[in-house]
């Protein structure tokens, strides 16, 4: 299987405040006058045997700046006419909205959209579905792949059975950094002492280099998995998780019957651009796993699910699904601002974001669920569809100057 390579990028203003939209606020990214981490990453591809297609999906943290992304994504393309690139940027993604209209699933809409980590990924796995793509692999725009066999390791084993019969149809390599490290040993502060993130997340890298080779895991890493079309066609991403969607689709296939495996031998080089903000990690991960918590609870009403314990995702992220994270946030929130740097933002978050998040949580957990069901049904229909795929191949083309911010600029004599 050649599988399509899909690299979400995300852009900022120059000097870009938190975004009041939570689904908007991204770990690191790139501010638009500058090119990022991408051209490394794409040249990084160059060497890859076996790369086909590759979509390069633009989202932007504010939609003022949308096209600007967009035309600095194209900017940087120009540099690698070796690689064969689709950019996904506002003007496609209104061409995808108006045929979901047209075939009635007008009501699927805002979970395909350049806003939120799950919904970007969704325009991926669509854009997978109009190439008839048989799987599809997953980068980060801030990865670096120095194995020529990246891509036909990645689809080692994709779409066989274990020795158990399971069927592998979703794996996840590992991230690294330079070094080769795969696991961070930070020496926990005093006031994380009710939220051991990174110890639990070393717990279930430990398994990396434990036998058998692709084994079923209860973390995934977004910048390096693999897809089969049996997973991606039938299990959507969740567009309203605000941080994690990776971890959070290991959850979405296990409710579905299914799993996502870890492959010990396939890894990627991650070289984030800058230490990003503590207390904003911080943040969104109080809404994600506060999100997990009662979506993983309103699961147990749905009698067509597997259903999925905080037991059953041990070492990670198991211990942050349980009903007593908000209690667990709250203390490690006022602890941290009590005694770290950025104390105010730690607070902050006590005092404002833990309830909002209890808020946001009991509004949108139901809509996956709505959109998950009909998710099957669509991407049978969008299979290789003949309006869409126009787009998609390069085929056929949109007048850019047709969209705001973009008209010509008219001289007179």
């Amino acid at each position: 299987m050649e599988p399509c390579v899909i690299i979400p990028t995300f852009w900022t203003r120059r000097r870009a405040r938190m975004s009041e939209n939570p689904l908007t606020v991204y770990d690191h990214p790139t501010p638009i006058d500058s090119d990022g981490t991408l051209p490394d990453c794409l040249r990084s591809l160059e060497g890859v045997e076996g790369l086909g297609r590759v979509v390069l999906i633009v989202a932007a943290t504010d939609p003022g700046i949308e096209h600007a992304a967009e035309d600095k994504v194209r900017q940087i393309l120009e540099d690698f006419p070796s690689i064969d690139a689709l950019v996904f940027g506002p003007a496609e993604l209104g061409s995808l909205h108006r045929r979901l209209e047209q075939i009635e699933f007008a009501d699927m809409i805002d979970g395909v959209s350049l806003m939120g980590y799950g919904a970007v990924r969704n325009v991926g796995l669509m854009a997978a579905a109009v190439l008839g793509c048989e799987s599809v692999v997953f980068l980060d725009d801030d990865q670096i792949i120095t194995d020529s066999s990246f891509l036909k390791i990645a689809m080692e084993g994709l779409g066989d059975r274990m020795p158990d019969g399971k069927p592998v149809l979703a794996k996840s390599g590992y991230y690294t950094d330079a070094e080769g490290r795969y696991q961070r040993h930070t020496p926990p502060h005093w006031s994380d002492i009710f939220w051991r993130q990174e110890d639990a997340v070393n717990q279930a890298l430990a398994k990396v280099d434990a036998p058998p080779r692709i084994q079923p895991s209860s973390m995934a890493f977004g910048g390096c998995l693999a897809l089969h079309k049996d997973m991606f066609c039938n299990v959507s991403f969740d567009p309203w998780v605000m941080r994690g969607e990776d971890i959070d689709y290991v959850i979405n296939a296990r409710m579905h019957g299914g799993d996502v495996f870890l492959d010990g031998e396939w890894h990627v080089i991650h070289q984030p651009p800058q230490p990003a903000n503590p207390a904003v990690h911080f943040r969104q991960d109080v809404y994600r796993f506060i999100y997990e918590h009662r979506k993983l609870e309103f699961a147990k009403s749905q009698v067509d699910l597997r259903q999925v314990t905080p037991e059953s995702m041990m070492p990670y992220p198991g211990p942050f699904l349980d009903s007593f994270v908000p209690l667990r946030a709250m203390a490690t929130a006022v602890l941290r601002g009590l005694s770290q740097r950025g104390g105010g933002q730690y607070l902050k978050v006590a005092r404002v974001a833990l309830k909002d998040a209890e808020r946001y949580s009991l509004e949108h957990c139901q809509h996956y669920f709505d959109f998950q069901r009909r998710w099957p049904m669509l991407m049978d229909r969008i299979w290789d569809d003949i309006a869409l795929r126009p787009l998609f191949t390069g085929e056929r083309q949109i007048d850019r100057t047709a969209i705001t911010g973009r008209f010509p600029i008219i001289r007179s004599d």
